[in-house]
């Protein structure tokens, strides 16, 4: 399938479905909406606009965007969670660019949508820019694809309570050792504790998918995230250069073991950003994309900037091309 290059989300206003202009008129219409799954997967991306949701009203809506709302259990991202498995946005210093990805697509389960909602809008930038994924995959030169095509191989340290990156207890949103393992053989990944309470996770993952219901192959797996060369916080480009790879708090190899070159990594860096388009927020917005066939990243900004996210219903690796 070829991509649209002149895709856009689809924005609803109050005014497109008759509806009043306010938080319930916005919860009204999911109400009485029939195929929200369907207008989601048609359109990949919807923004809700001018409805001016408050957080007083975020769960009544949350729940029905998102009927199944997950905890973020082996997230990689720094977030806090701020209410009923609703989560602040990427915690990342407002002057970098958070590259384009699909969220936890370097995972054995991922959430099939994501809700964002604009509690304040920066006073400049901030936009959350969403790619198609069949445009993403088609705008990467052959060779970068063909070295993809056995997928790649994830490698995570993490720290028992202090120490760089994310601890053990964060990312799995536990105490239980038991419980960590459990996670782990389900999600057919390997592990060793360390001396000193430590966690190191190693998982062989695709470099895309299908979509379940389309069938579309898109882009789908975080290389570009996970590798020194697609950094774009300087200090953490410092620390890829003084620690061997193995020591990094997260580090990615092609799935046989074979580094990936820097130039691919940045093309593929790159290319996502630039084939993306932007939904520029204001307070009160909504954006709701399907993550699988839209991937998401931030544009930086000024200001005070607050976006919650959730997501629902996981999707199991399997339907890898």
């Amino acid at each position: 399938m070829s991509a649209d290059l002149n895709w856009l989300p689809a924005e609803i206003h109050p005014s497109d479905i008759g509806a009043e202009a306010s938080p319930y008129g916005l919860i009204d219409h999911l109400q009485r909406l029939e195929d929200l799954e369907g207008l989601l997967v048609a359109n990949k991306a919807l923004v809700f606009r001018g409805f001016g949701v408050t957080p007083g009203e975020l769960d009544k809506v949350f729940d029905l965007l998102l009927p199944n709302r997950l905890a973020y259990v082996h997230g990689n991202s720094p977030r806090t969670k701020v209410g009923k498995n609703v989560y602040t946005s990427t915690e990342y210093p407002p002057e970098y660019t958070i590259s384009m990805h699909n969220e936890m697509s370097y995972a054995h389960q991922w959430p099939a949508r994501l809700a964002f909602y604009c509690e304040i809008a920066a006073e400049t930038g901030g936009a959350t820019p969403v790619v198609d994924g069949v445009r993403w995959l088609e705008a990467l030169d052959p060779e970068i694809r063909e070295s993809f095509k056995d997928g790649v191989r994830y490698s995570q340290n993490l720290h028992s309570g202090y120490g760089l990156g994310k601890s053990w207890q964060q990312t799995f949103e536990t105490e239980d050792r038991d419980e960590v393992e459990e996670f782990l053989k389900t999600s057919q990944a390997t592990w060793e504790w360390k001396s000193d309470g430590a966690l190191r996770v190693h998982q062989v993952r695709p470099a895309t998918t299908l979509h379940p219901t389309t069938g579309t192959e898109v882009w789908f797996n975080q290389a570009d995230q996970w590798h020194p060369a697609g950094l774009g916080d300087e200090t953490a480009a410092t620390l890829a250069r003084i620690l061997p790879a193995d020591e990094l708090p997260q580090s990615v190899t092609l799935a046989d073991g074979t580094p990936i070159p820097a130039e691919h990594v940045e093309q593929i860096r790159d290319r996502g950003l630039d084939s993306a388009v932007d939904v520029d927020w204001r307070t009160g917005d909504l954006l709701l994309i399907d993550n699988v066939l839209v991937g998401h990243g931030r544009r930086p900004f000024t200001g005070s900037r607050r976006v919650l996210v959730a997501m629902s219903d996981r999707v199991q690796d399997g339907a890898s091309a």
